[in-house]
């Protein structure tokens, strides 16, 4: 996928909705993350949060993406303070990035988002991708390639 047009989609959000056409001329994060307000999930919106400034200043918008519901996403952005947008993926968005993945928790498997994370050039064309992504530090991860000038 890497070199390819990322899947273009308009899903909504947790005030209105996002198509990924509207945002060219600017780098986009996709982060996919299983759950609202669950541990991991958490920390590693915070770690956007935190760095979000820089991630603007590198006109890069960063969206987080599950299949929570623009409510849920709504109730967890006030709670977090998140001043990034959240996607709700009602349409198949994770799995035409191939972040609906079968896991396995406790033995038991199941279908799930993956942790993943697509860097995607202001042309619309994925330049680099985090997976899997350990939550912690993921947005300095992230953060760095681009200044790096992936």
């Amino acid at each position: 996928m890497i070199g390819q047009p990322a899947p273009a989609f308009t899903a909504p959000t947790d005030d209105g909705s996002v198509s990924l056409a509207s945002l060219r001329g600017k780098k986009v994060v996709l982060y996919f993350y299983p759950k609202d307000s669950t541990p991991g999930c958490t920390i590693e919106a915070q770690g956007f949060r935190d760095l979000h400034d820089a991630f603007v200043a590198k006109n890069v918008t960063v969206l987080g993406i599950s299949k929570d519901p623009p409510k849920k996403h709504k109730s967890f952005k006030a709670k977090e303070c998140l001043p990034f947008t959240l996607v709700s993926d009602e349409s198949g968005l994770c799995e035409a990035y191939g972040a609906w993945r079968e896991k396995t928790l406790y033995g038991k498997k199941y279908m799930g988002i993956a942790r993943v994370t697509f860097l995607v050039d202001e042309t619309g064309i994925v330049r680099k991708i985090w997976d899997p992504v350990k939550a912690a530090g993921h947005a300095r991860e992230v953060l760095d390639a681009i200044e790096a000038g992936v």
